[in-house]
């Protein structure tokens, strides 16, 4: 999916948030959903790496701290053309890695303990590839806004279900332009849209990442493996503190194994990402 494409989307998400917000509130709700859609993605811009470091609490790790690991994200950052991106290490025994940052100068790339301990140089090269090409492909924005959208929309939608379970805003209802089976309806399915949307982006931008990354590495089979390697070991160790509305930064889905959440993956599958890597060859 080219660029044009996701910003049509995100726009596309972006007016469902403010007629959302029409719905519930009239006009002023409309102003508010946009002004609110504004702030969001501004928020989303500036500190959205910083939240999601944080979150998974990640440390930055020095070159005298992990020598071998600079080495690797240097060499595979010159060859794409790219600044060094800061290092962080995510205190997890999940085997997972992921990307963040607004644009290469800002960048961060962060891997798990587990990770390191997985999987061999070849592999790992593979991975730290995969999300130097999230990186080129300046996907990691876009992925912070899709995800703060979907989020604010799912946060109207409960607003609307309260709505719903009261009997409707009064004054849509004198209006005669709301009641409470629509708000009840809206409830349902604005975040479903929202979800729907979110995983289109995310899965076809998880395939460009692995064909960037498998030119970045010279070698598609790295990473063939490495996604193999890292299935089975996150459905194993999953990482705990996974937030559905982070997961989709990830190379490999880190709520494997958590109840009915692995159905709604914003992840392709790895079977499939992994036969297309090897077709490379």
């Amino acid at each position: 999916m080219n660029t044009a494409k996701t910003v049509a989307l995100m726009t596309l998400m972006t007016v469902g948030f403010v007629l959302l917000g029409q719905y519930l509130g009239g006009q002023q709700g409309m102003i508010m959903a946009l002004v609110l859609a504004a702030a969001m993605n501004m928020t989303a811009y500036w500190f959205s790496d910083k939240i999601a470091l944080m979150s998974y609490r990640a440390q930055q790790v020095s070159e005298a701290e992990a020598p071998e690991l600079h080495a690797m994200v240097r060499g595979l950052a010159t060859r794409a053309g790219l600044p060094m991106p800061k290092v962080y290490v995510i205190p997890s025994a999940s085997p997972n890695a992921f990307a963040t940052g607004r644009n290469p100068a800002h960048a961060a790339v962060a891997v798990t303990d587990g990770i390191m301990r997985l999987l061999n140089r070849q592999e790992l090269e593979g991975v730290i590839a995969h999300e130097l090409g999230h990186v080129r492909n300046r996907d990691i924005l876009i992925g912070s806004i899709v995800a703060t959208l979907a989020g604010a929309v799912t946060m109207l939608a409960r607003m609307a279900s309260f709505g719903a379970m009261f009997g409707g805003y009064g004054n849509r209802d004198r209006e005669g332009g709301g009641n409470a089976i629509g708000l009840l309806a809206m409830a349902i399915l604005a975040p479903i849209a929202a979800l729907v949307v979110q995983m289109w982006i995310s899965r076809t931008r998880e395939y460009q990442a692995d064909a960037t990354g498998a030119a970045i590495a010279g070698t598609p089979l790295g990473l063939a493996g490495a996604l193999e390697k890292m299935e089975a070991g996150a459905q194993r160790v999953p990482i705990p503190n996974a937030n559905p509305s982070s997961a989709h930064m990830f190379i490999v889905n880190p709520l494997s194994g958590k109840s009915l959440m692995s159905m709604f993956s914003t992840h392709p599958p790895i079977a499939e990402r992994v036969s297309r890597l090897r077709a490379m060859r």
